[in-house]
C-alpha cells in the first residue's frame, strides 16, 4: 500500500505531465483558429504526423497511463480525506483554490466524463472508425472536428468542462507546487499568480475552440 505522501506525490507527477501534455495538445489546436481552408489541411497534417510518430505514441501511451493513475489516485485521496475528516478548509488560500480544493472530487468526475466523451468523438474514431480522407490523403480529423462542434449540445459541454478544468487547475498547481517543496514564501505571489494565468489562458482558450468553429466553419 502506498502512503499518503507517496500517493500525493504520485498526483502530482501524473497532473504536472497532464499540464505539460495540456500546452502541447493546446498549441497544436491552435491551428483551428486558422483560415478555414488552411486550418483543415495544415490541421489534419498535423495529426498524421502525430499519430505516426513512435516517439509521440511512447508519450501517448504514458499518458493514457498517467489519466487512469491520477484518476484513481485522486478517487483514493478523495476517499481517504472524507473517511479521516481531512480537507483543507483551514487554508488559508485564494478563494478559487480554496473552492476547488473542497470539490477536486467533483471536479475530477465531471473532467473524467468530459474525457471519456471526447476520446469516444475523436481518438477512438480516428484510429477505429473510417473518417474520410482530405486531399493529402490524411485522414480527415478537421471534418471531423467540425461535424461535432457543429453541435450545440456539445458545445455547451465543453465549455463548462473547461470551467471545471480551470478550477481542477488552479488547485492542482498550487498543490503540486506545496507536494514538491517549492513553496517558498519569496516566490508565493509567483507561483499563484503563473498558475492561475496557465489555468485560465489554458481553459478560455479551449472553450474558446469550439464555439469558433460553432459559428464561423461551413
Amino acid at each position: 500500500m502506498l502512503s499518503t505522501l507517496s500517493r500525493k506525490m504520485l498526483m502530482c507527477l501524473t497532473g504536472l505531465f497532464l499540464s505539460f501534455f495540456l500546452l502541447i495538445h493546446f498549441l497544436g489546436n491552435l491551428q483551428l483558429f486558422l483560415p478555414q481552408e488552411q486550418a483543415h489541411l495544415q490541421f489534419n497534417t498535423y495529426s498524421h504526423f502525430l499519430s505516426g510518430n513512435i516517439v509521440i505514441k511512447i508519450v501517448s501511451y504514458v499518458l493514457y497511463a498517467s489519466i487512469l493513475i491520477h484518476a484513481l489516485d485522486g478517487l483514493v485521496i478523495t476517499l481517504h480525506n472524507k473517511k479521516t475528516g481531512g480537507s483543507y478548509r483551514k487554508d488559508q488560500r485564494g478563494r478559487a483554490s480554496k473552492w476547488a480544493s473542497r470539490n477536486m472530487g467533483i471536479l475530477g468526475t465531471l473532467i473524467l466524463i468530459f474525457l471519456v466523451i471526447h476520446f469516444q468523438n475523436f481518438w477512438y474514431i480516428y484510429k477505429f472508425g473510417n473518417p474520410p480522407l482530405d486531399d493529402n490523403g490524411n485522414k480527415d480529423l478537421y471534418i471531423l472536428v467540425v461535424t461535432v462542434f457543429k453541435e450545440w449540445w456539445y458545445v455547451i459541454i465543453y465549455v463548462l468542462s473547461m470551467v471545471a478544468l480551470c478550477y481542477h487547475l488552479i488547485h492542482g498547481i498550487h498543490s503540486a507546487v506545496r507536494t514538491l517543496g517549492l513553496y517558498h514564501p519569496k516566490f508565493v505571489r509567483w507561483f499563484k499568480t503563473i498558475g492561475i494565468a496557465y489555468s485560465v489562458i489554458i481553459s478560455i482558450g479551449f472553450a474558446l475552440m469550439p464555439i469558433y468553429v460553432y459559428f464561423t466553419a461551413h
